[in-house]
């Protein structure tokens, strides 16, 4: 099954760029997953398995790293990809 999501990340601190950008790169990491960035999000389109594992990586690697972060998530069923 195929899974499309759009993901913006809130990193609760006045240095949000560097927890934005290694999420981003973390998502980058899977070569089986697209993942396009713009200025007010990031869209990540791939098979329902490696995109929620992924997911679920990033997001638990950023509590860790960063502590409180507020994530907006919105998932559409199939490959939604422009």
């Amino acid at each position: 099954m195929k899974l499309s999501i759009e993901i913006s990340k809130y990193p609760l601190t006045s240095d949000y760029i560097e927890p934005i950008k290694g999420f981003i790169e973390l998502l980058n990491s899977n070569p089986n997953v697209l993942v396009i960035t713009n200025t007010l999000s990031t869209q990540v389109f791939g098979d329902y398995d490696e995109v929620m594992a992924l997911l679920q990586q990033g997001i638990r690697w950023s509590f860790e790293t960063y502590g409180k972060v507020v994530f907006v998530v919105k998932f559409l069923h199939g490959d939604l990809r422009p």
